[in-house]
């Protein structure tokens, strides 16, 4: 059987899978983006064993990907993000942030 700590890490990449690839290509603009975060750490705070998601746009990449229209599609380089998962007592805390270009999904602690 798997110890607690390995269950709340194999949960928290559930958590990201769910995220990145429900949520990756949604129309976003600069005055959606506030309202979107909070919408993606809602959905994925529904989730079991999560007790924590925060989501932050980098409004700066965001602008800078705004095309004709008002708007693009959210990317990875989007987003930053900090997941926290309980289980049975285990926390497991991980990180979505730009590391030499990509969107890398991070194991930061689990205590």
């Amino acid at each position: 059987m798997p110890s607690d700590g390995e269950h709340a890490s194999f949960e928290l990449g559930i958590k990201f899978g769910a995220l990145f690839h429900q949520f990756v290509g949604t129309p976003v603009s600069e005055e959606s983006a506030a309202s979107l975060a909070t919408a993606i750490e809602e959905s994925i705070e529904n989730q079991p064993y999560t007790e924590s998601v925060t989501v932050t746009v980098d409004r700066e990449a965001l602008a800078a990907d705004i095309g004709p229209y008002g708007y693009t599609g959210l990317a990875g380089r989007h987003l930053e993000v900090e997941i926290v998962v309980e289980e049975a007592g285990t926390r497991a805390t991980g990180t979505m942030e730009m590391v030499d270009g990509y969107p890398l999904m991070c194991l930061e602690t689990v205590e």
